[in-house]
Parts: structure tokens; sequence; C-alpha cells
């Protein structure tokens, strides 16, 4: 019996035919995973932020991008290929997660992230604070393994509790360690940069496997060189990207919630994605919008850019492995 042929992905709006304003906000005003059963990428926002140590707000940044993604087009040409053509993307909307309780709130968002891997879908998550980066990694495990990791962002994240309390923003790495869900072989900082609490924050994230590109690094060495340092650590292995949107400058991202003087560009960010285009991503997150601090969309436009490369490299490897 003959394996039907797969069906044709159901692409965005026609901006051309209808104003990019007009309509409810699916992230690059793709249809609603309700709209088409299934999706090979799953765009889901988790509304929450009750791990920050600083400011609050990113509860409401997957909204936020959404909105700025509106001004996405099908065709991306920095990598040469048309995503929402090649596999079938949808935005899954909200993981619904408690505020009051984080440990309730982790717990949900792994059960939300099983279901969705679990129907075949990769996962493109809008945050939120980074502390749904540990659920969403104990999800992502279950299904690959101990995955690699390229973490974006100007903070380790890995200290150990913040106030006694171990699921916190600055604190998901750590964990992921710990659980033994993270390849300590093949992990990576990119981006990092300003004050410690000491030198034994480098020493203690060294001693978990990770290795540091700082935004200097990308300064002096340039974008190609980093790219291929990250390609040759990552592998082939199953690999998770995290992107703290405070991995760039407060220039170009001035709405979260720990910004730090020194950060990459938006150019940067994209062109090192870019070039991780032929490494196994099989999930990803963008977090830390925090859109109250914003001026003019900057740092949502920029965020809807990068999760756009991201979700194209998923989308191309899809496509290709079906030949």
């Amino acid at each position: 019996m003959s394996t039907p042929a797969p069906r044709e992905p159901r692409g965005p709006v026609d901006s051309s035919r209808i104003p990019r304003y007009a309509g409810p906000a699916t992230f690059a005003r793709l249809p609603r995973l309700d709209e088409v059963g299934t999706a090979d990428v799953a765009v889901v926002g988790v509304p929450f932020d009750t791990g920050v140590s600083y400011r609050p707000g990113a509860r409401f940044g997957g909204n936020a991008i959404r909105e700025a993604s509106r001004l996405l087009r099908p065709y991306n040409p920095a990598q040469d290929a048309s995503p929402f053509a090649l596999a079938q993307v949808a935005d899954a909307g909200d993981i619904a997660a408690n505020p009051f309780n984080i440990d309730e709130a982790v717990e949900t968002i792994e059960g939300a992230a099983d279901d969705l891997l679990g129907t075949g879908a990769r996962m493109m998550t809008l945050g939120g604070d980074h502390t749904i980066a540990l659920p969403l990694l104990r999800s992502v495990a279950k299904k690959h393994g101990p995955v690699a990791l390229l973490h974006f962002d100007a903070h380790l994240d890995t200290w150990d509790t913040y106030f006694g309390a171990e699921y916190t923003h600055g604190t998901p790495f750590r964990r992921a360690v710990e659980e033994g869900i993270l390849d300590t072989e093949a992990l990576s900082h990119v981006g990092t940069r300003g004050p410690l609490y000491g030198k034994k924050d480098l020493t203690d994230d060294e001693k978990m496997g990770f290795g540091i590109v700082t935004s200097a690094d990308v300064m002096r060495r340039g974008v190609d060189e980093i790219a291929d340092q990250l390609r040759q650590r990552v592998g082939d292995r199953p690999l998770y990207i995290s992107i703290d949107i405070d991995v760039l400058d407060p220039a170009h991202a001035p709405g979260t919630g720990t910004p730090e003087a020194g950060g990459l560009t938006s150019r940067e960010l994209l062109e090192i994605i870019r070039g991780l285009s032929s490494c196994n991503l099989v999930s990803a997150d963008l977090v830390e919008v925090a859109p109250a601090y914003d001026h003019a969309e900057i740092t949502s436009v920029a965020a809807s850019h990068a999760a756009y490369e991201l979700t194209t490299i998923m989308s191309r490897q899809i496509a290709a492995s079906r030949g």
C-alpha cells in the first residue's frame, strides 16, 4: 500500500491582499494549530515570568513578538528558503502556567511540551522568562536523550539558587546539568558579559561543561569564526538553542528584564544563527522580551526575526529529511 503524499503546508495570510495590521496576531500570520490539525513546527507561547529577579513583564513577551512578526514575509533570502512552504508551521497558542506557584508551573510547561513533541512537532517557544527552559529541555531530552545546548545570553544562568529557590530564570541550566538532560560535551554560552558575583561563577560553570563565547569574542573574531566554533562543538548531536533577548545590547533590545551594556547587535545574532543552519536543531526557545520597557517595538522586532531564522532552520531540515 503506497504512502499518501504529505499535505501541502498552509502558509501565512497573504499580506499583499490583507493588510498586516488586520486580523489576529499569530506568529508570522500563520494558521493556528487547531486550524491545520498537526504541525511540523509548533510556535507556542509561555506567558510566565514569576522566576525573574529584577524587572517583570516577560509574561507579555510572546504576544509582543507575535505582533512584531506581522512584518515577516514568507521567503527568507538569507537562507534561500520559504520555510512555511517547506513544512507546516503553526501557532499553537499559549501554555497557561500558574503564576503563583513556580513548581506547579514548571510541571505544567513540561507536560504541555510533552504533548506537543509527542505529535512529532518541533517547538519554537516564545517566553516568558528563562525559567521555562528547564521544563522544555526535560521534555526534549525525553525524546532525544541528553541534548547539545547553545545558550545565547548576557548571563550564565547556571547559578544555584535565589533566596533558596531552585527554579528561577538564573538557574535553569545548572538544574539541567544536574538532571543529566544536557550533553556536557556540547554546551556553550554565547554573548555573555557584565559583572558576576565572583570568579567562582565561572569556575562552577566550567565544571558543568560549558564553553563561553563572550560578546567581546564576537566583536573581535567575527560571526563566521564564532559560528564555525559552535558548529564544531555541537557536531551532529541533537541541538537545542535557547536565546535570552538580553544577549543583544540594550540599544538593540531595551525591552528586557536584566539589560547589560556591551552586547551583540541584532545583525550579529541573526548571522550566527544562520551559520548554524547545518546543525540538527530539534527545538528552540526565545525568552525575556518585556515589552513594557521597549520602544517602537525594537526588542520584539529583533526577537521575531531571530525566531524566524530558527524556524527556517527547522523547516529546511524537516523538508530535507523527507527527501
